[in-house]
């Protein structure tokens, strides 16, 4: 219990620090007068641990742009999202439906898009339990999912939300949010530790963050097994506000693609950052389209939604499908013809 209590103040002074100081510089020496390029990390485990991350890199980037960057690093996709809609947030990085609604809705483009060491064109979702107890099976968590205790993403979060609930989840009629017993929401690293700590039964995840955890949380991880896997997900993007011009967007670009590129010392410094940085490999060259997969992705979740929905008439339903339909159809046209 006194472990839980700590665990719940410091999560609760993360949060009140954060509230008072969102922003932190990461390069305050670059040689320019023009205002800082605030850059808006999505929570991946906690909003200190992102930040320093990914200042390493930020700090090149403010040579590079030859202008300063400070860093936006918050406790939830909420937050974020909250951020980019009062333009506090100039550039992101950002992974399937924030990406999605950050260029369809929030004046921002696809400039590059992440890739790892493995070489894969994306990463799975995951859901784990625990090696041992009763509650250990894929067969069990769909037979019975009201006796189980679930911790999971949040509702942007595409691998620990939307895709177990699209390839999973609603497949075996079972609504995440309201079929177990209970639920935690948080970060991948929240819902790893939720389920080795004994706090939930299953969590969601993925392989990109699963590895993280097992270098950073190796006892725990012991714990832990994979049970199901889903299909792969296209990776994460950066994304630059339409209100830069073209030019800096690409020059944004070219930094980006262009790091970690260099051979020699500096080549080899970068690549160490990179390989810190969720072990990343580098940046290749995208646009909007590269968010086609996350908008088919969010159109089929709000579809199957739909169809496995209690509805007053058949005729509500058909509008409802009607309107997504419709909205899937504006969504690709715009990703196709606004590159940067």
């Amino acid at each position: 219990m006194a472990r839980r209590a700590a665990a719940l103040l410091w999560r609760c002074l993360v949060v009140l620090f954060l509230g008072c100081q969102l922003a932190a510089p990461a390069q305050t020496t670059a040689a320019s007068g023009a205002a800082p390029l605030r850059f808006g990390i999505l929570p991946l485990g906690g909003a200190f641990e992102s930040r320093n991350d990914w200042e390493p890199m930020l700090a090149d980037l403010s040579r590079g742009l030859g202008r300063p960057v400070s860093v936006l690093s918050v406790n939830s996709y909420e937050a974020l999202e909250q951020a980019i809609q009062r333009d506090q947030v100039d550039m992101a990085f950002l992974s399937g439906k924030m990406a999605l609604d950050a260029v369809t809705q929030r004046r921002m483009n696809v400039v590059a898009q992440v890739t790892r060491h493995d070489g894969l064109p994306g990463y799975r979702a995951l859901l784990l339990t625990r090696k041992t107890g009763t509650f250990t099976t894929l067969q069990g968590l769909l037979a019975e999912p009201e006796r189980w205790r679930i911790a999971r993403g949040e509702s942007r979060s595409v691998s620990g939300f939307i895709v177990p609930q699209l390839q999973l989840f609603l497949p075996n009629h079972i609504v995440m949010e309201t079929r177990f017993a209970s639920e935690v929401v948080g970060t991948h690293q929240a819902t790893a530790l939720a389920v080795a700590n004994g706090e939930a039964d299953v969590a969601t995840n993925n392989t990109a963050d699963f590895e993280r955890f097992r270098l950073q949380f190796p006892a725990e991880a012991e714990r832990l097994q994979v049970i199901w896997e889903s299909e792969l997900i296209p990776h994460a993007q950066i994304v630059v506000r339409r209100d830069y011009s073209p030019e800096f967007q690409k020059k944004v670009q070219a930094f980006l693609v262009d790091y970690a590129r260099a051979k020699g010392p500096r080549g080899d410094a970068e690549r160490a950052v990179l390989k810190s940085l969720h072990d990343l490999a580098g940046f290749l060259p995208a646009d909007n389209s590269s968010l086609l997969p996350a908008a088919k992705l969010a159109y089929q979740l709000a579809r199957q939604s739909a169809m496995t929905a209690q509805w007053v008439n058949e005729a509500a339903r058909q509008a409802r499908l009607q309107r997504i339909e419709n909205g899937y159809a504006d969504q690709v046209a715009a990703l196709r013809s606004a590159a940067p």
